[in-house]
C-alpha cells in the first residue's frame, strides 16, 4: 500500500528522505523584527543567525497552518501519517490534527494518523524513518501506530548549547542563570522530558558538557543496540564529528547520522548547538 509521511520542517530530512516522494515537509515560518523566513530548502542559517544575534528582539516562529497539513495529505496515498514538534514546545501538532480532521470531512474513511513526537529536530526525523520501516514490513495500519508510539516512548533527546541567548530571550532560562553560565563558562545539558525542555544536568566547559550529554544518553537509553542515534549540529560539523566518535566508544548503537540543522532547530540551538536523540 501507499503511504505518505508529512513531517513539519523542525524535523531535519537525510539525503534519503529529500529524494524519497514518501516524505514531506510542512514549513514553519520564523520572523526576525517583522523579517519572515521560510524553514524549507531556502532558508539561509548564516544569515539568519547574524539578523537575530544583532536583534533585542526575540525570534519568533509560526506552525504551518491546517490548510498546509490538509493539502499534504491530499496526495492519493492509502496510509497517511504525520510528525509533529512535541505538542508541549509548538502548534504544529494541533495544527495538523485540525489538518487531519479537514481531510476526513472530505475523506471519512481515509487512514491517517497525526504523532506527537515529544520531541524535535532530529527526533522527528526519526520517529518518520520508523514509520517508514514499519510500512516496508508490511505492518498493518493500526500495528504501525502502535509500534511507532512505543518508538517515541523509549527515546532519549539532549542538547547542548554554546550560547544561551536564545533561550534567555525565549523565557526558558532567567537573565540572570544566563550571565551568570556564559561568565563561568558552565553549560547546561538539556532534556525533553515527555516534550518538555528540563535541564538534566551541566558542566564547565563544552567538552566535558558534551561528555555528560553521552554519558546521559548511555545511562537511560532502551536497547541502543537496536537503534540509530541522530545528531543535529548548528554550524559545527567538527563537534558533531566528536560526540559521534564519543558515543561509539562510550555504547553500542545502530548508527549515528549527523545532520545540519533545520530553521527552527537553528532559532533556538544557535550557532554551535548540539541535539541529540536515540
Amino acid at each position: 500500500m501507499g503511504y505518505r509521511i508529512v513531517v513539519d520542517s523542525c524535523g531535519e530530512f537525510t539525503e534519503e528522505m529529500q529524494q524519497d516522494p514518501h516524505f514531506t515537509h510542512a514549513a514553519l515560518h520564523l520572523e526576525i523584527d517583522g523579517e519572515q523566513f521560510i524553514d524549507d530548502e531556502t532558508f539561509d542559517r548564516v544569515d539568519f543567525l547574524k539578523k537575530a544575534k544583532a536583534s533585542l528582539n526575540c525570534p519568533k516562529s509560526s506552525c504551518p497552518s491546517p490548510e498546509v497539513y490538509r493539502a499534504a495529505f491530499d496526495c492519493g496515498e492509502e496510509h497517511l501519517y504525520a510528525v509533529t514538534l512535541s505538542a508541549e514546545l509548538s502548534g504544529s501538532y494541533n495544527s495538523a490534527v485540525l489538518g487531519q480532521n479537514l481531510y476526513l470531512e472530505e475523506h471519512p474513511d481515509a487512514k491517517i494518523h497525526v504523532f506527537n513526537s515529544c520531541s524535535a529536530s532530529v527526533g522527528e526525523t526519526l520517529v518518520a524513518k520508523k514509520i517508514q520501516e514499519c510500512e516496508e514490513a508490511g505492518m498493518e495500519f493500526e500495528e504501525t501506530i502502535k509500534t511507532v508510539e512505543a518508538f517515541i516512548d523509549e527515546m532519549c533527546t539532549y542538547f547542548v548549547l554554546e550560547d544561551l541567548d536564545h533561550l534567555r530571550k525565549n523565557g526558558r532560562l532567567s537573565t540572570v542563570k544566563a550571565f551568570v553560565a556564559s561568565a563561568l563558562n558552565i553549560k547546561p545539558v538539556m532534556e525533553g522530558v515527555k516534550g518538555v525542555i528540563q535541564q538534566a544536568g551541566q558542566a564547565r566547559g563544552m567538552q566535558k558538557a558534551l561528555r555528560l550529554m553521552v554519558e546521559l544518553l548511555k545511562n537511560n537509553a532502551k536497547n541502543p543496540e537496536e537503534k540509530v542515534a541522530g545528531l543535529v549540529h548548528c554550524n559545527n560539523a567538527e563537534r558533531a564529528e566528536a560526540v559521534k566518535a564519543e558515543i561509539l566508544k562510550t555504547m553500542k548503537v545502530k548508527d549515528v547520522v549527523i545532520l545540519e540543522s533545520s530553521g527552527v532547530s537553528t532559532l533556538y540551538a544557535d550557532q554551535g548547538g548540539i541535539i541529540l536523540v536515540l
